[in-house]
């Protein structure tokens, strides 16, 4: 199984996931998306991977960045795709792809026993 876990060690939420993958078998591939963020060709692939329809349901609409470019009046995917990418803490986390499942193939972690449904 090929499991990717889009991580933030200092989330409760992003640990809890990552213990329950751990505990169902996986050996998720770790991507420390704030040490190494995503391109935006990744950012991009993972809305698609979600199922949604826009970047804006893979964003913490509470962070800093996300007000201070008032991102809410943003319609602009490119726009979304772009602040996400300089500005990795709004990704939200974690986000769990299976890469061996065609999409959607990813789930947010929230709660973290979501991402069960696409083992």
């Amino acid at each position: 199984m090929t499991i990717k876990i889009y991580h933030n060690p200092r989330c409760s939420k992003s640990r809890q996931t990552l213990a329950l993958l751990e505990e169902n078998g996986a050996s998720p591939e770790v991507v420390l998306y704030l040490e190494n963020p995503p391109s935006k060709t990744a950012l991009k692939g993972l809305v698609k991977s979600l199922g949604i329809d826009s970047a804006r349901d893979m964003m913490r609409t509470r962070e800093a960045p996300y007000i201070e470019l008032d991102l809410e009046n943003v319609d602009a995917e490119t726009a979304l795709i772009d602040a996400i990418a300089e500005n990795p803490t709004l990704l939200e986390r974690p986000i769990v792809v299976n890469e061996e499942k065609a999409a959607p193939n990813a789930k947010i972690g929230r709660p973290p026993e979501q991402v069960l449904e696409i083992l």
